[in-house]
């Protein structure tokens, strides 16, 4: 009888994109096996997304236990179904980020993997179109933004979509605003080379929600926090990294980390307006850019923080703004984004909503199901709603809240589809506080 398998790292562990033995597949399905192994034997990650049943299934159902016998085809369908939530990392207690022995990662093992395939197949039709949301942006601005809307709109039109790309044609698809954030930002004196802070405003908020980044300076200007805005960010790379295009992803990263390292240098800090994009810039870049640019990516990460994090962290100084105009009723239900929980700095902008404008969030933990573009896809539509259920009862369990929160706007649009109710960006509830807005 074949003897057990280890638990301990093999020599073909690697999760840096610039070893040799990283691109290695014989040394990958060493690093898979194992993985799988310590994934049977403990189970703990069985109710985040579909990799976990499914992996579990194969080894109960089909090979009587014995992870040896996991087909190329099973292991396939196990790693495509990892949405990169990092909920199983957060949760595992075998990490390399808690200097565990076993160096388990499943997130950046399925990142591998893909990252072979990608090298070996190519990137298809859809991973090149989801990959590149600044392009999808100008390419919706080359049209008057009208149109480009209707269309997402449109039955005939997201049918075909749906056929010659590949994206769902019912997921409900964000807006292309007329103006970027930057647009706004160069028209309004905000493009400066000196700040406290300096905004990452992310592809989403550039493309699709400027709103969101000018609710974000506003807020930070009503602390009197000098906000600085930059030229020429891109994409942090994500969405093509999630495909595997490690390529993509080190060219975006080498741009973002050029643009706000001098502002990093000046002591400025990096607020990133979406979770997935401070994740990236924090946690992903110093592992995943080219050697040169390693340097630089350590002192971007250090320096990296979410909008609510930063302006929580000054909360005792005279500045700290407490006088608001309106509020949104006395409850508030609030979704914690799965990227912010893998950064492990807390909810701050649930604790803002707190402490600023004195009512009780009810806070939702649960995976919303949207993940990147996996809601997107034909094969993760349905699926995302599944996952997400338990998100969307979540909130609607606070029956008495008159406003969503998140701070992810792809999980406000999953709840705007799947639950009926748009959260709102902490940044937003905040600044319409401070102007006296209506909230209903």
């Amino acid at each position: 009888m074949d003897k057990n398998i280890s638990y301990a790292p093999t020599d073909g562990l690697s999760y840096d994109p610039t070893e040799e033995k990283y691109w290695n597949k014989e040394g990958l399905n060493k690093e898979i096996e194992r993985t799988f192994e310590i994934c049977h034997g403990c189970r703990m990650c069985f109710k985040y997304c579909d990799s976990f049943p499914s992996l579990f299934k194969f080894i109960d159902e089909n090979h009587d236990g014995d992870v040896r016998k996991i087909t190329a085809k099973e292991t396939e369908q196990v790693m495509d179904e990892c949405f990169q939530c990092k909920l199983c990392e957060v949760q595992c207690p075998y990490t390399e980020r808690d200097n565990h022995e076993f160096k388990l990662d499943f997130p950046k093992l399925v990142h591998r993997y893909k990252a072979i395939r990608h090298k070996e197949k190519g990137a298809s039709l859809r991973d090149k179109v989801l990959g590149d949301p600044d392009k999808a942006g100008k390419m919706a601005r080359a049209l008057p933004v009208i149109l480009a809307n209707t269309a997402n709109r449109n039955k005939i039109h997201r049918y075909f979509f749906e056929k010659v790309v590949g994206v769902h044609r019912d997921k409900l698809l964000p807006d292309f605003a007329g103006e970027t954030f930057e647009k706004w930002a160069e028209k309004n004196g905000k493009i400066s080379s000196e700040g406290e802070v300096v905004l990452f405003q992310t592809c989403y908020v550039q493309n699709n929600e400027p709103e969101i980044g000018k609710d974000t300076v506003e807020v930070l200007e009503k602390n009197q926090v000098k906000v600085a805005c930059s030229k020429g960010l891109e994409c942090c790379g994500m969405p093509a990294w999630e495909h595997g295009d490690i390529e993509t992803l080190q060219k975006r990263a080498k741009n973002n980390i050029e643009k706000l390292i001098p502002f990093v240098e000046k002591g400025a800090k990096v607020l990133a307006i979406n979770p997935t994009c401070a994740m990236m810039l924090r946690r992903e870049y110093p592992s995943l850019v080219e050697l040169k640019d390693r340097a630089n990516a350590e002192k971007l990460a250090a320096a990296t923080m979410d909008p609510s994090e930063f302006l929580w962290s000054i909360r005792n100084e005279e500045r700290f703004n407490t006088e608001v105009k309106s509020k949104p009723g006395e409850k508030i239900s609030y979704h914690a984004p799965c990227h912010l929980r893998a950064q492990a700095v807390g909810f701050k902008g649930r604790d803002l909503i707190r402490k600023i404008l004195g009512v009780i969030p009810a806070t939702t933990m649960e995976c919303c199901g949207h993940d990147g573009t996996y809601a997107m896809t034909v094969e993760g539509f349905e699926p995302s709603q599944r996952i997400g259920k338990k998100a969307f009862d979540g909130m609607k369990q606070e029956k008495s809240a008159e406003v969503w929160a998140t701070d992810c706007p792809l999980a406000a649009i999953q709840f705007e589809q799947h639950a009926g109710v748009k959260p709102m960006h902490p940044m937003t509830i905040l600044a319409k506080a401070y102007r006296g807005d209506d909230f209903k």
